[in-house]
């Protein structure tokens, strides 16, 4: 039996009375990271004043998931004892390390349960006052280059609020972008969420981008973009400029223009 436990992503006191009875019952603790998980039982231990039994933890990431699936031991160890997976911060499989193993409980038609909890794309979305019913979770971005540029456009041309996570390192060229791409856009963005000092802030891309300028960040941001008025605000994509009837030189400036790629890059890449 494997249960999938989220963790508090900010206040210790949304752990669920589910969560410390897993946690009192199980066997073994495979976990992201050793160091967060046995701190993490600490908190609990000392705050509802539990004494937990023992255990040993395994660390199990996004490095070694598959690898680890590929020990027989491990494959013994999730058939036969009562184990637990934690990731750092909030829900497993979702941005977070897990689902290898939902799938190898799956695939061997294996008892395994996922406890709900808390999570922070839908504490953002619901502190957004958006009324959506749909929305698609982009996860983090790329951090440089085509793949960023190429999933930005994804996001800001899907018809539903799209909603990403961002490093407080890149949430300054985040903002750049949209207000270059997509000033008018309704955006909202938030970071501690559960913590004491929470923030968020909703409007025009173009007014937090500048309100920000004057700003520290810090901490790990959710980004929520209002996408409903795409056809009407006539956004441009980079298939759009590619699937025009123009010179290589046109293309390459339209391309450089939208992108900040080199010129001469650019033109390479088309006539290439």
């Amino acid at each position: 039996m494997l249960v999938f436990v989220p963790t508090p992503i900010g206040n210790l006191g949304d752990v669920s009375f589910r969560t410390i009875e897993v946690l009192k019952d199980t066997e073994q603790i495979l976990c992201e990271d050793t160091r967060v998980t046995k701190k993490l039982i600490q908190l609990i231990s000392d705050k509802f004043d539990i004494n937990f039994p023992s255990y040993t933890y395994i660390s199990v990431h996004s490095h070694n998931e598959k690898q680890f699936l590929e020990q027989k031991q491990n494959q013994e160890l999730l058939k036969h004892k009562k184990c637990v997976y934690l990731s750092d911060a909030g829900m497993p499989c979702v941005s977070d390390p897990g689902s290898f193993l939902v799938e190898f409980c799956i695939q061997n038609d294996m008892e395994y349960d996922v406890l709900p909890g808390a999570n922070a794309i839908l504490t953002a979305y619901a502190s957004s006052g958006f009324d959506d019913v749909a929305f698609t979770f982009f996860g983090f971005l790329p951090h440089k280059g085509n793949d960023r540029k190429n999933k930005l456009d994804e996001v800001l041309n899907n018809k539903y609020l799209s909603i990403v996570y961002e490093s407080p390192h890149r949430l300054m060229k985040l903002l750049e972008e949209l207000n270059t791409l997509v000033p008018n856009k309704v955006i909202f963005i938030t970071k501690e969420l559960t913590k004491k000092y929470q923030t968020r802030y909703k409007g025009k891309a173009s007014d937090i981008y500048n309100e920000f300028k004057t700003i520290t960040i810090k901490g790990e941001w959710v980004v929520i973009i209002k996408n409903e008025d795409n056809k009407e605000k006539g956004i441009i994509t980079l298939d759009d400029i590619s699937n025009l009837q123009l010179p290589p030189k046109q293309k390459a400036k339209l391309i450089s223009k939208l992108t900040g790629e080199n010129i001469k890059d650019v033109y390479n890449n088309l006539i290439g």
